[in-house]
């Protein structure tokens, strides 16, 4: 998981750079078309076969995802890669805002039940990060990156959606190569369907660099974090995902020279504080919740 992390951190870089020069259309289409690649020639050399018999759950997980990967391109290119990747992480905390609203929909008060064990710890852990994202939002809101800010917080949302498809994939059996090959091929047809409404950028090969490193370490990132969640401890692999943000952080300071004000440090302090308790009172809660992929 801390090598997923890395990897994504430094994705992440190539696509702020690549941003210049591409829109998030396209950076979602090579995204995807050399993780492709990537994946069936890792496949190959492992003798594992592509076919699957879940296509219907990869082809959801694919457009839960490609939207999610969309959005976070999206944010990448107009905000402080910190408070980018740290909207993000925040799925956590929604996957925990999930849990939580549908317990408080199955409650029925007329009966007399009290309310689901631990369900009101689990609660403040959601405000809390909530809270968080104000103080996140407020640099960006001076700075008029609101909407750029929303949609980073949207591509967090997405993310725990596509969680709750990467588990059950995961439960069913499916490989990591294949679930990750899928995913790639839903980008590369999604954002191939997208720039016939936003246009392709002028070619460049020295721009067009960038594309190769970023859907390499995206398939890297991938592969390292489903094979971490098949093989470890949910709780502590996600947990370690939040490393993710320190990389992140360390990149945005010492590569971009972008200065977040101290409330935007608090709030990204008070995601991670609240992403981690969120982790451990819902693995407590329901041992079966999932756990973290981009």
């Amino acid at each position: 998981m801390l090598a997923a992390s890395l990897f994504f951190a430094t994705m992440a870089v190539c696509v702020k750079v690549a941003s210049a020069w591409f829109n998030p259309a396209e950076l979602v289409f090579y995204r995807g078309l050399i993780g492709m690649v990537v994946m069936w020639i890792w496949a190959r050399s492992r003798r594992e076969t592509l076919r699957t018999r879940y296509i219907g759950m990869h082809s959801w997980r694919s457009l839960i995802g490609v939207l999610s990967l969309g959005a976070w391109f999206y944010a990448i290119g107009l905000l402080p890669l910190a408070t980018a990747m740290t909207l993000n992480y925040m799925s956590s905390v929604w996957v925990a805002a999930f849990l939580v609203g549908g317990a408080l929909v199955a409650w029925n008060p007329r009966t007399g039940a009290a309310v689901p064990e631990r369900q009101g710890p689990l609660a403040l852990t959601v405000l809390a990060g909530f809270a968080g994202v104000v103080l996140m939002l407020r640099p960006t809101i001076e700075q008029h990156q609101v909407f750029a800010g929303l949609i980073g917080l949207l591509s967090g949302l997405l993310s725990a959606l596509a969680y709750l498809q990467v588990m059950a994939l995961g439960k069913i059996g499916e490989p990591e190569v294949r679930t990750v090959f899928y995913f790639a091929a839903g980008s590369a047809v999604a954002g191939a369907v997208a720039m016939t409404a936003t246009g392709v950028s002028p070619w460049d090969w020295g721009h067009a660099a960038w594309l190769v490193p970023m859907a390499l370490l995206a398939s890297l990132g991938q592969w390292c974090m489903t094979r971490a969640y098949s093989q470890g401890a949910t709780l502590v692999v996600a947990n370690l995902q939040y490393s993710g943000i320190v990389f992140g952080a360390i990149y945005s300071l010492l590569l971009f020279g972008e200065h977040l004000p101290w409330l935007g440090w608090a709030g990204m302090a008070l995601i991670v504080a609240s992403g981690v308790a969120a982790t451990v009172l819902r693995n407590r809660a329901a041992p079966d919740a999932p756990g973290e992929e981009h």
